[in-house]
């Protein structure tokens, strides 16, 4: 993780789906941020703050123009804490796997142009194994 390498967005909110690998039923997502030490500038404005996390699903319709999400949880990534952030999701409601993740940043710390990500993790079992491993990320 090193400044400038990040997914960086216009503005304070931006969104991602991402396509995980296999259905996967979710426990948890992570967001990381540089350190204010690793900063150039020695701010970390450009961090999201305020962030919302939705399953999706896409492509598993009839119907592919309508697109179906849930809320799994609001969270606040905190520039005074650990940059490595884990959040655990709300998946009791919605006993399933999954294959799409959506992550909107609804702001940021104070960076009127650009808000950057430097990595986003998303923890849980696969569909296939979730009845025969133990633990596995």
């Amino acid at each position: 993780v090193f400044p400038g390498n990040c997914w960086a967005f216009k503005g304070h909110q931006g969104q991602v789906v991402i396509r995980l690998p296999a259905r996967v039923y979710l426990t948890a997502i992570t967001v990381q941020h540089i350190t204010k030490d690793a900063s150039p500038s020695g701010t970390i404005i450009s961090a999201p703050k305020d962030i919302a996390v939705f399953v999706s699903l896409l492509g598993t319709s009839v119907d592919a123009d309508r697109e179906e999400e849930t809320l799994l949880g609001m969270f606040t990534y905190s520039v005074e804490k650990d940059p490595v952030q884990t959040f655990f999701l709300k998946n009791m409601l919605l006993p399933r796997a999954f294959s799409y993740v959506k992550l909107l940043v609804k702001s940021n710390w104070g960076n009127p142009w650009y808000t950057c990500i430097y990595r986003v993790k998303v923890h849980g079992k696969m569909e296939n194994q979730k009845a025969s491993s133990k633990g596995q990320d």
